[in-house]
This record gives structure tokens, C-alpha cells and sequence, in this order.
């Protein structure tokens, strides 16, 4: 039986956003979802700057205790989640098993490699008015490194008998972490077909009932449906486009 938890979960349609409303749909746990309009710049208003500092989401606050708990940073709450509700390692490892810190070293290299190297293939080759060959080059290149690392890693997996998965013979937040980026691997302009573990893996889990729902949370996830044409896929950029380079424009006259 799922814990009697309150949970608010502040984000939206991105896929860091993703990374928690996912987690939050395999744990089965109560919470509730609130659309943080990051294209209106919500995420910077006073209110949301108490529960993240940084101005970003996901977040979350869990007032399932009593006294509220805000989390922030997407492999922090995932870890949170897991220590606090997934006493069954349904989706985790025990902690300060060996499992354990192989599941978080593969979450951070995530962090710290997909996510800001695609997330930069995104903005040079989706949002930036002016298009950069360099930097498109560069951090395509750089995303599809990554992407090898992560089919090679599947590859010794399953040689080992591990099943396609990241670490330990199942499916984790590890394999949820990486899932949500690669899951927009054509909004940055990367194939995935090239890696045919990488795609099975992503097949794989894209099948399972709660990442089905939880990439729909808080709004309906509309990339992929919007990729189906060029002229829809322009428009949909172009929408976006819009708002990213206000938000830079923003940026830079407060830091000067």
C-alpha cells in the first residue's frame, strides 16, 4: 500500500520536470501537480524563489510530516523520494550498498553531462535567433558522446546479465534520470537509432503505465506530436524561441 503522503510537486512540460513527475507516478505516491509557466517566467517570481533559490524547476515541498520540506534540484528530490517512500527498493538500492552509489554516480554524470550539453544542443538548435554551426556542432557532438557512453554501458549490461538496464539488474532512478532527456533526444537534433541498446532501452521504458502519465504532468506532452512535420515542428520552436531569448534578455540586463 502507497504511503498517505502530501506532496506538492511545482513544475512543468520539460524534461527535467519529467524526471519528477515520473518518479513521483512509479512510487504510486499522493501528490499534487502545480504548472509553474516557466514560458511567463513564473519560476522567478518571490513566492517560487523561497522554495528554489535558483529559479528553476522541478520542486517540490512535502508536507506529508507535518512541517513542510521543500527539495529542489531534480537527483536531489529523486534521491529524497526514494530515501523517504521507497522503502521496498522498488526503484532504488539500499542505501550505502555497492548498488547504491553506482545508481547515484550514474545520476550525477547525467547532471552534469546530458543534461547541460543537450540542453545547450537545444537552445543552439531549436531557440537561438542566429545559427551558430560551431556551437550547433559542438554540442551535438558532445550529446552523442554521451549517448555512446550510455549504449556501451547497456551493451555490458546485458552481456553481464544485468537485463538493459543502467545498475543493478533493474529498473531506477538512475535509468529514470537519463530516460528524461534522452526521451527529447529530436527536439535537440540527435537521432537515437544510431545506438540500437540506447533505443531499445528507450522503447523500453517509454512502454511502462507511469512514464506514460507522468510525462503528461502538468501539462500534456506535445513534442513528439508537434516533430510529425516540419511546419509544426518550426512553429513549435518558434513559440518557444520567443520566450527563451526574453528571458536572456532579462538575464543579462540584471547581470550586468
Amino acid at each position: 500500500m502507497a504511503p498517505n503522503t502530501d506532496i506538492d510537486l511545482y513544475s512543468d512540460g520539460t524534461p527535467n520536470g519529467h524526471k519528477i513527475s515520473c518518479t513521483l507516478e512509479e512510487l504510486g505516491i499522493k501528490y499534487t501537480a502545480h504548472h509553474i509557466d516557466i514560458s511567463k517566467n513564473t519560476q522567478k517570481e518571490e513566492w517560487f524563489l523561497k522554495i528554489n533559490p535558483n529559479g528553476r524547476i522541478p520542486a517540490i515541498v512535502d508536507k506529508t510530516s507535518g512541517k513542510p520540506k521543500r527539495r529542489f534540484e531534480g537527483a536531489s528530490i529523486q534521491l529524497y523520494l526514494c530515501e523517504k517512500y521507497d522503502k521496498k527498493h522498488q526503484i532504488s538500492f539500499p542505501y550505502d550498498s555497492d548498488e547504491y552509489w553506482e545508481m547515484v554516480e550514474w545520476m550525477v554524470w547525467m547532471q552534469s553531462g546530458i543534461g547541460p550539453m543537450q540542453g545547450q544542443a537545444n537552445h543552439f538548435y531549436r531557440y537561438a535567433p542566429e545559427k551558430i554551426d560551431y556551437a550547433i556542432k559542438r554540442y551535438h557532438t558532445e550529446t552523442k558522446r554521451l549517448y555512446q557512453v550510455l549504449n556501451d554501458r547497456l551493451a555490458s549490461q546485458q552481456s553481464s546479465d544485468q537485463g538493459l538496464w543502467i545498475v543493478g539488474g533493474k529498473f531506477t532512478i538512475a535509468d529514470l534520470s537519463c530516460f528524461s532527456w534522452v526521451n527529447w533526444a529530436e527536439w535537440a537534433g540527435v537521432e537515437t537509432q544510431p545506438f540500437p541498446e540506447l533505443q531499445k532501452w528507450l522503447e523500453t521504458i517509454q512502454q511502462r503505465p507511469a512514464i506514460d502519465k507522468g510525462v503528461n504532468v502538468p501539462v500534456k506532452f506535445e513534442m513528439k506530436e508537434k516533430m510529425k512535420s516540419k511546419e509544426s515542428a518550426e512553429e513549435f520552436a518558434q513559440h518557444h524561441s520567443k520566450w527563451v531569448m526574453q528571458g536572456m534578455k532579462e538575464d543579462q540586463e540584471k547581470h550586468q
